[in-house]
């Protein structure tokens, strides 16, 4: 089973990550996986950031020692900050410090994630599989992304400063996070990840866990200061009748419906529609896979809200840690790297083997049976 853990805080020495599982033979680039971190840094909006070193880890020493008599009592962090860990994770751990939290909780993990990703990206490439992510909408500015390929989406995305496919949208996306920064206040977004190239069958129906959009879910909102998915159309399938929204089932042996990806295997079978998302039943169905995610505002503000101390129970500001007034473009990052992982992690688990041969062989030989059916 293909897995990995994290260690390390938001301004300790480095981000530690262990990927277990990994079959042989596959040839990993490390420039890919440093151009994904890079990517991750950008975003207008965003702060300045460090890759895995943290270079500023020397003047973080006295602050984030693990030993309380090097702790300098009078930096303690007791402000805890709405919309952040800082005061459950005190309650819960029996802190005076919520530094002890907030560093931990910080979305620098998304760093160690979005490397582990840039590596599950390089497990999925020698079998057609791209994953990409771009933003929608930054605030109540919505991006108009129509007539449009995902291709041509993602390229223009690519290029832009928020991450968006379309010039308007991101001139007064712009203008609004600018705003923003100016009162001293946050912006959230909404991105969209997209997986084409996903043969059907990956995940299954028969168990709550083994269903592959839950665990597309549950991977999503493990992200920093994400509080929504939505598979395919999502919610606004609650409000259409089941006419409008499942995809009717049609055969044609000789059509191509696998959008920017080398045709996989001509089945026969294919959709009128995606409104699912690209799942059914808790698998792949062969069209691209589309997961839209929530982001709400970053929780450290310039002009921060009230809290209380939790020295003295008094009213308070809360605390000011160094922070982005939008992270979204970079978020889109980062949803893109744990659906790699998780897709990665299926898509072994399906045509599972201990080498990029066997792997190969097994997937060939599912192809060449769905082909037949």
């Amino acid at each position: 089973m293909l897995r990995y853990l994290t260690a390390g805080e938001s301004h300790g020495p480095c981000l530690t990550m262990i990927i277990d599982g990994v079959p042989a033979g596959f040839a990993i680039t490390i420039d890919k996986i440093n151009h994904d971190l890079w990517r991750r840094q950008q975003g207008y909006g965003r702060g300045g950031r460090m890759l895995i070193e943290n270079r500023d880890w020397k003047n973080w020493t006295k602050k984030m020692s693990a030993l309380p008599e090097d702790r300098d009592d009078k930096i303690a962090v007791t402000k805890p900050r709405p919309g952040h860990a800082d005061l459950n994770g005190a309650l819960k751990y029996d802190r005076r410090d919520v530094r002890d939290i907030l560093e931990r909780a910080s979305a620098r993990e998304t760093v160690a994630r979005t490397a582990v990703g840039s590596f599950a990206k390089q497990l999925l490439g020698p079998f057609g599989i791209r994953v990409m992510g771009y933003i929608r909408s930054i605030g109540n500015v919505a991006a108009n992304l129509q007539d449009l390929t995902f291709d041509e989406i993602y390229a223009r995305s690519e290029e832009s400063a928020v991450r968006t496919a379309d010039p308007a949208a991101e001139e007064k996306m712009i203008a609004l996070i600018e705003e923003c920064k100016k009162e001293g206040n946050t912006l959230g977004g909404i991105f969209e990840v997209v997986v084409l190239g996903l043969p059907p069958g990956l995940g299954s129906h028969t168990q709550w866990d083994r269903k592959l959009d839950g665990r597309l879910a549950q991977a999503l909102m493990s992200i920093q200061a994400m509080k929504g998915v939505e598979i395919g159309l999502g919610f606004e399938m609650a409000r259409r009748r089941g006419s409008q929204v499942h995809d009717e089932i049609f055969f044609d042996p000789t059509k191509d419906v696998t959008e920017g990806t080398p045709r996989i295997v001509p089945t026969g079978f294919y959709r009128g529609s995606n409104n699912s998302g690209g799942t059914e039943g808790g698998m792949t169905n062969g069209a691209p896979l589309i997961a839209r995610v929530a982001m709400k505002p970053i929780s450290t503000l310039m002009s921060p809200l009230q809290s209380v101390d939790l020295r003295t129970k008094q009213p308070t500001d809360a605390s000011v840690e160094r922070s982005d007034v939008c992270a979204a473009p970079a978020a889109a990052v980062v949803g893109e790297s744990v659906v790699a992982f998780e897709i990665a992690k299926s898509f072994l688990e399906k045509f599972g083997g201990d080498s990029l041969r066997e792997i190969r062989r097994n997937y060939e030989h599912y192809l060449e049976q769905i082909k037949n059916y």
